[in-house]
């Protein structure tokens, strides 16, 4: 009777348990560390758990029809998955959709009307002298409040305004801001203050100033007067049409949650020349949250340029207003020319606000401009129907395949069977703790992928058990067949996986959204299919062949030689003795 090779492949057949014990001891692991970590189920997507989609759709600008096109909307893309992530939403979609629309999913347990005003926020940034500011509706008094920036002397004075500073430096003592004063002479003066002006509360008239820009100044001035940034309707429209070269309108709230509103110079640095920002708790110097930002070279320039021409006006002339949407998000005052291409703006930061401000400064500059065109809700009870139809549709796939496998393996579908068990605890545990981890959801498609795995894993099983059977028909006993079987088997399931990977990960690379949840949980399954066939079915199989159940060849086994046409044992027989010619003395 032929026997397997001795060496390697006779070692492993030898020491099966090895193999089981250690899947089974990362069985363990992983549970435990599901249970551990409190996340004991699967992160659900949109379509499963309920959320909110959003549709945006790109407005073009008169003469610049041609700015809506597949670089820009790719941009705007990128840029709004880099605010949704800043906001720390996981599992949030955002996908172009025909020529001029973008997508943005939303999955629950996320502010969602949070993340629609980051979203929805897509004209650029811009940072603004100001001119002049008041409350709306009535001009403020100043009034002593707490500030956020310590001073370096003691102060019965203080602002409730933010102000920059070097990043890392002291920020200097507070001093009252003064609002709601006269401005007509300011807006007749250069919009950019120069030192001209640093010794005056109002800019004088520029000499050089056209007739044709005194009477835009005054008519700045007019709609100023009757701006009301109270009313909604009024703030939406303000500013429109408006160049980063022209003057402006502008309404922002200030700390107390009053609308402010706010004539403003030429945009003297972009939102694209900030690099990056960032909201830091600043425990050194009392501060509380601030927000710091880091400039490109030639923004850092300009921001040194503008801010030192700040610094020598008097309030509010020494403030420069950040701008996004025609909505000013902050006004920090300056007291020095901030230079070395980085600053800090300090001020009564919340957590939150000084989050949301950095994640505008980061991601604020957009290529195009959007509106908001619709706005849908998936309810947790759809998704919980169409998470039933999927698990049913799984559960009606997974009796199929048994109910084949008892029928044409019989005993061997046992193993089988065991194996899928094995390979459906590693996908559970491991998709419950990339929720957390890499913010994995598990969505509509992705179930679909799973259930595709249970296909693609019970080839492998069938592939071998084939080679197994091919084994005895030409008349090897099980142990022996078991082993001569395994190698051929082993290069087939490989190369099997091999495509079916791959074809996974090309899905993934080229696809965006939903479709991706699909080609990941098919690319894990098939990672752990060769796992489990190398670690437990193969193992598995080697221990019960040793069973009398499985040797003998019960008929119930689905080893049945007889079944199977098995041809007689092979035996080793003994050459014949060549015939010895008999020599003559």
């Amino acid at each position: 009777m032929a026997t397997p090779k001795k060496g390697r492949s006779a070692s492993a057949q030898s020491k099966p348990g090895r193999s089981l014990a250690l899947i089974l001891i990362a069985i363990a692991a992983l549970t435990g560390g599901m249970f551990a970590s409190g996340h004991t189920k699967p992160r659900l997507g949109i379509d499963l758990a309920g959320g909110t989609s959003i549709t945006l759709e790109a407005v073009p600008e008169a003469g610049n029809e041609a700015a809506i096109n597949k670089t820009n909307m790719d941009t705007a893309v990128s840029i709004m998955e880099r605010r949704v992530n800043g906001l720390g939403v996981s599992e949030a979609e955002v996908q172009t959709q025909g020529r001029d629309n973008i997508i943005v999913n939303i999955p629950k347990g996320t502010n969602s009307e949070q993340a629609r005003k980051q979203v929805g926020t897509t004209a650029k940034l811009y940072f603004r002298p100001v001119i002049a500011t008041e409350v709306s509706g009535g001009a403020a008094s100043p009034s002593p409040s707490p500030t956020g920036s310590p001073s370096d002397k003691p102060s019965g004075k203080a602002t409730d305004k933010p102000e920059a500073t070097d990043k890392g430096s002291a920020s200097p003592s507070a001093s009252p801001t003064t609002q709601g004063r006269a401005v007509t002479d300011a807006l007749k003066a250069d919009a950019t203050p120069s030192a001209s002006a640093s010794d005056k509360a109002k800019a004088s008239p520029s000499p050089s100033a056209s007739d044709g820009a005194a009477a835009d100044a005054n008519r700045l001035q007019e709609q100023y007067t009757k701006l009301d940034c109270t009313n909604a309707k009024t703030r939406s429209a303000v500013g429109d049409g408006i160049k980063a070269s022209q003057p402006t309108l502008a309404c922002g709230k200030n700390s107390q949650g009053q609308w402010q509103k706010y004539i403003l110079g030429p945009a003297e640095v972009d939102g694209t020349d900030v690099d990056k920002a960032k909201a830091v708790l600043n425990t050194q110097s009392g501060a509380g949250w601030t927000v710091t930002m880091d400039f490109t070279d030639g923004g850092g320039k300009k921001f040194a340029d503008i801010t030192g021409k700040l610094a020598k006006n008097q309030s509010p002339q020494n403030q420069f207003a950040i701008v996004l949407d025609g909505d000013v998000v902050s006004d920090p005052y300056v007291r020095q020319a901030l230079t070395g291409g980085n600053a800090e703006i300090s001020g009564n930061f919340t957590q939150q606000s000084a989050q949301d401000l950095a994640n505008m400064l980061s991601y604020g500059a957009l290529p195009l401009t959007f509106r908001e065109d619709s706005v849908s809700t998936v309810t947790a009870a759809l998704g919980g129907d169409q998470l039933r139809a999927g698990l049913i549709a799984g559960a009606i796939g997974l009796a199929l395949v048994v109910i084949y496998l008892l029928l044409y393996y019989r005993g061997l579908a046992f193993i089988a069977i065991l194996s899928l068990l094995v390979s459906a605890a590693l996908t559970y545990t491991i998709m419950a703790l990339l929720g957390p981890t890499i913010n994995f959801a598990l969505n509509l498609p992705a179930v679909c992928g799973a259930i595709v795995a249970i296909g693609i894993t019970a080839d492998s099983f069938i592939v071998y058990f084939e080679r197994v059977r091919d084994e005895i028909r030409e008349g090897r006993s099980l142990r022996p067949a078991v082993e001569r079987a395994w190698p051929r088997a082993r290069r087939t399931i490989l190369v099997s996986d091999f495509v079916s990977f791959l074809a996974a990960a090309v899905l993934f690379i080229v696809t965006v959204g939903k479709v991706q949840g699909f080609a990941f949980t098919l690319g894990l399954t098939t990672l752990l299919d060769v796992v489990v066939v190398f670690l437990f079915t193969k193992p598995l199989l080697t221990l019960m062949a040793r069973r009398p159940f499985f040797a003998n060849g019960h008929k119930w086994s689905g080893l049945d030689p007889k079944s199977l046409g098995a041809k007689p044992p092979l035996r080793r027989t003994r050459r014949p003795a060549a015939p010895v010619d008999t020599k003559e003395a």
